[in-house]
């Protein structure tokens, strides 16, 4: 079978998209996962589903699958990507849509320069929302892992967040502390990890281990994650710049019960098809 596909990617967080009918998912988790391989296959941190709209006035349905074949909730720069291609296809009225997906409808807006914004969606500190296990809510969790105790801020952005904050990106232990926390048995569906430097109140840089793909070059729901677990600490602005490793994002949170916002750059890289 004969499977067409575009790649495209933002900031360096890259994706293949697949049109399907609704329903009929052409692919099994092991394939999706020999597909992600970057020497053998297409090579992507997600695969992005696209589906026929379910709700009304929205422009698609969207699913998610990590590298490792794993269906997730929600992912920022891919509603980007999505909402780019969407714009190109002639489905945006001035710029802006609305996208459905399992985490909920996120609102999307496409500007003349090129840039995508999407809005994410609420942010949930409650342990409940990630799942996490923890007695109450709190702003600060300690975490022990093989001996060693680490301190993190837990969120929910549609899908599942823990952030560190480290006084360098250069040396966080991300290869040691990203795995062992995303398999911490206190998150049931795992978690992404991101590792948060604050250059100041408006400036962050952020690297992120991600849940079921390892660390990306960028990561939006990371990003949007840090800055409000930063905003929640009292060290961060409404409106801050999240310098990653693929380039720069920003974010703006107004505080508790607004919606936050992630904006940045998505670009095709080119299409192709795939025999399964």
């Amino acid at each position: 079978m004969r499977v067409e596909f575009t790649k495209m990617h933002a900031l360096g967080n890259d994706f293949a998209v697949f049109d399907v009918p609704a329903g009929e998912l052409p692919f099994t988790a092991a394939q999706l996962a020999r597909l992600a391989d970057r020497h053998t296959g297409i090579g992507f941190d997600q695969a992005l589903v696209l589906e026929p709209p379910r709700r009304s006035a929205t422009a698609v349905f969207y699913r998610i699958f990590n590298a490792d074949g794993q269906e997730v909730e929600q992912c920022g720069n891919g509603a980007r990507c999505i909402a780019a291609l969407l714009a190109a296809r002639g489905a945006a009225r001035d710029g802006a849509l609305t996208l459905d997906s399992p985490a909920g409808l996120i609102q999307a807006r496409v500007q003349p320069g090129g840039a995508v914004s999407v809005n994410i969606g609420p942010v949930r500190f409650e342990p409940a929302a990630l799942p996490f296990q923890a007695p109450e809510q709190a702003d600060r969790y300690r975490l022990e892992l093989d001996g060693q105790s680490v301190e993190i801020g837990a969120v929910s952005l549609g899908n599942p967040h823990a952030v560190l904050l480290v006084e360098s990106l250069e040396t966080a232990p991300v290869a040691r502390l990203g795995p062992a926390i995303e398999s911490h048995p206190r998150f049931a569906k795992r978690v992404n990890v991101g590792f948060m430097q604050i250059v100041d109140r408006a400036h962050i840089r952020l690297r992120v281990y991600e849940r079921g793909v390892g660390e990306t070059l960028a990561c939006g729901t990371g990003a949007c994650a840090a800055v409000a677990v930063g905003r929640r600490w009292g060290l961060l602005d409404a409106e801050v710049i999240v310098r990653a490793r693929g380039g720069e994002l920003g974010v703006h949170w107004g505080g508790p019960g607004e919606s936050i916002w992630l904006t940045g750059p998505a670009h095709t890289a080119f299409e192709g098809h795939i025999d399964l």
